[in-house]
């Protein structure tokens, strides 16, 4: 008998690729938006932010595959939706007697950099910010729990609004690239990704609860990084190369959003995945430029 998954987040960026992993209908989706259904799965209707619309939600459920949280600037709401949606969440399926639950976090809730081939328990999380605070307390409740939390960096491909065409707008910013920035990033495609929260899910590992780095285990060089977009999608850039001091001096009163990039970009950014691909027998994918060039399509259409 197939295990019951409930996905949550399952129209968003993550979550739609989780849903695509599953190979066998008849998963459940919990949504907070009805309009948007999936003929292969039972959809229920609720809202993390609101606790009593769970109720019932993972009777029936063997695995919980959580891959909503909100993003954003909204503290209230990053607490309200990724803290106590999460926790409520949790304690629902642990009622319900779900086996395994899955929360798909950030590698973000280790704070600012640099990070050096850093595997799971080498450091502890120190968020930086409110969404980050929100999500490392999620991620405790699904550890108390027992489950199993995978927490990827830099994810690119279709669906990405934040990764890719942040890249895009600082190199426009800069009109030029940026060389000698040796600092190595993690990265993961995905596709690699959904496949990895399903296998997750389904493994039969006790031993898999708690903490996982989920990205490709060749970490990117942010130049090469750099140079890769600039010639994947074509962008002139008159400027010619810069080093990062002088990047940073270009982007003096521009955006936040371009100097954190940059800033992130600076520094190493490397999570040693410590075996998790091989431990739940999920291919890590292409390379950063492969998959790249997989995504430019949708990259290009959404940034039209």
């Amino acid at each position: 008998m197939s295990a019951r998954i409930l996905v949550t987040g399952g129209s968003g960026f993550i979550g739609g690729h989780v849903v695509a992993a599953l190979r066998e209908p008849g998963h459940r989706l919990l949504l907070r938006d009805p309009v948007r259904l999936s003929p292969a799965a039972d959809v229920v209707r609720a809202d993390l932010t609101d606790p009593a619309s769970l109720r019932g939600v993972c009777d029936g459920i063997d695995v919980v595959l959580h891959c909503a949280s909100h993003i954003g600037g909204d503290e209230r709401l990053a607490e309200a939706v990724n803290d106590r949606g999460t926790r409520a969440l949790v304690a629902e399926a642990t009622r319900a007697g779900v086996g395994r639950i899955v929360y798909v976090s950030t590698a973000a809730v280790y704070g600012r950099g640099p990070f050096t081939d850093l595997l799971p328990g080498e450091s502890v999380p120190a968020p930086a910010s409110p969404t980050s605070r929100s999500r490392a307390a999620a991620e405790r409740h699904v550890l108390d729990a027992g489950g199993v939390v995978l927490r990827p960096h830099l994810v690119l491909g279709t669906g990405d609004r934040w990764v890719v065409p942040g890249l895009v707008a600082l190199l426009g910013a800069l009109s030029a690239g940026v060389e000698g920035c040796g600092a190595r990033q993690s990265v993961v495609d995905v596709r690699a990704l959904g496949r990895a929260v399903v296998a997750a899910g389904l493994s039969d590992d006790p031993g898999l609860a708690g903490v996982h780095h989920v990205n490709h285990p060749e970490p990117v060089g942010s130049s090469e990084l750099l140079d890769a977009v600039a010639g994947r999608f074509g962008l002139p850039l008159a400027g010619g190369r810069v080093d990062l001091g002088e990047a940073r001096a270009r982007l003096v009163g521009r955006s936040r959003a371009l100097h954190h990039h940059l800033g992130l970009l600076a520094v190493d950014h490397w999570f040693a995945d410590g075996g998790f691909w091989a431990r739940v027998g999920v291919d890590p994918g292409a390379g950063f430029a492969e998959s790249l060039a997989e995504h430019a399509p949708w990259y290009r259409e959404f940034m039209t």
